[in-house]
């Protein structure tokens, strides 16, 4: 009996040893073997498969992108004080013996949009239209840190606007190259929409070279149907480098929310901007005093020339920089400086580039010749449509 005692205490003693090594080095097998060993009544051990940490396809993600952008995005809340005038029936005295004598009372109101921070020194660009008129403005950054800003400078026509915070270590930016991006590729815009905190939304470049959308005068978006909001103003559209393509002004809405038509400033325009404004204040343009207008079909027609597009000069400013040079109404822009005008936005553009004070070559199509005229350029006034 005793000798059958050892015996079965030596054979359990090595069967606990052999499950030990299989479970150890081959646990697969022992799962196996419970499961096809249960017992009735008892609940099933689940086999779930689970994919490996970290295991995210480069390729199928945009997070390095959205991780370098983000902290360089920030959040501009402004407010201003607004006079409220009293309610003109209030000017009947027996009313105000009811009501009280309700004068003219202030109220502040608050909105909010989106900066990028483009200079470690604390230059951030958004638009004018989320900091103009306001009389505070406070930023929050990725990083739970917070300053007033103070306004450099702003340009209206372009809707961009530079302003300035005092915090050290700050995450600049990296600017990317907007000429370079094509329609299809892939773009992220980064903001505050609607308030409710930093959001990445993604989507592709629609169009480019999209103008006469908005009452700016230079008008050159890059169209994308990455969601932009109320809020999303002045954020970034970044490519899948993490690189600023250029800065978010507006959007094609019906209801006040994206339906996937969003237009950035590219940073093309925006750098020149930005470089102005904290360099004079201001941004400086070249004019030179005539109204374009653009060539069509029909106008060619009555006309009786040969081009089917391009800028013809409606009218010219008495005294103006053109006027003084010999241009006259009619006349066709072929060339400023050499560069060719192919309609009324690049002679915008190519005006507007020329430094007043200087004389630029202008060919012009008259008389089936091409006369070049030498054009002391002017210093564009304010808020003019006319060049």
């Amino acid at each position: 009996m005793r000798r059958l005692w050892l015996l079965f205490a030596q054979t359990v003693t090595v069967g606990l040893a052999i499950w030990f090594i299989l479970t150890t080095l081959k646990p697969d097998w022992a799962n196996n073997a419970l499961n096809n060993s249960q017992v009735p009544g008892l609940s099933p051990t689940l086999n779930l498969k689970e994919a490996p940490a970290n295991n995210v396809a480069a390729q199928s993600s945009y997070r390095k992108a959205a991780q370098k952008a983000m902290p360089s995005v920030v959040n501009i809340y402004t407010s201003k004080e607004v006079q409220r005038s009293r309610n003109p029936l209030l000017n009947d005295p027996s009313l105000r013996r009811f009501f009280g004598d309700q004068g003219q009372k202030s109220e502040r109101q608050s909105s909010l949009g989106s900066g990028v921070i483009v200079s470690s020194e604390g230059y951030i660009l958004t638009n004018n239209h989320v900091v103009e008129s306001a009389d505070e403005i406070d930023v929050a950054l990725a990083d739970g840190r917070s300053a007033a800003a103070k306004v450099v400078g702003t340009d209206p026509e372009t809707d961009l606007a530079v302003i300035k915070i005092n915090l050290p270590d700050l995450p600049a930016i990296t600017l990317g190259h907007p000429d370079d991006a094509q329609v299809g590729d892939v773009v992220l815009a980064i903001g505050n929409p609607f308030g409710v905190g930093q959001t990445v939304t993604m989507g592709i470049v629609s169009a480019l070279g999209r103008n006469n959308l908005t009452e700016n005068a230079f008008q050159n978006f890059i169209q994308t149907d990455a969601a932009i909001n109320p809020g999303n103003s002045g954020g970034a559209l970044v490519d899948i480098n993490g690189n600023l393509l250029g800065i978010n002004t507006a959007i094609y809405s019906q209801t006040g929310g994206s339906v996937g038509i969003g237009f950035a400033t590219p940073t093309s325009t925006v750098k020149s901007v930005m470089e102005s404004i904290i360099s004079q204040g201001q941004v400086v343009r070249g004019w030179i005093g005539v109204e374009p207008q653009e060539i069509t079909p029909e106008l060619a027609e009555s006309f009786g020339i040969k081009q089917k597009s391009g800028a013809i000069i409606a009218g010219v400013v008495r005294g103006g920089p053109a006027d003084k040079a010999g241009m006259k109404p009619g006349d066709i822009l072929v060339s400023i400086d050499g560069k060719p005008v192919k309609g009324t936005l690049e002679m915008f553009n190519l005006v507007a580039q020329l430094t007043p004070g200087n004389k630029a070559q202008i060919t012009v199509l008259r008389n089936n010749q091409e006369p070049t005229l030498q054009v002391l350029i002017g210093k564009r006034p304010p808020s003019r449509r006319e060049e």
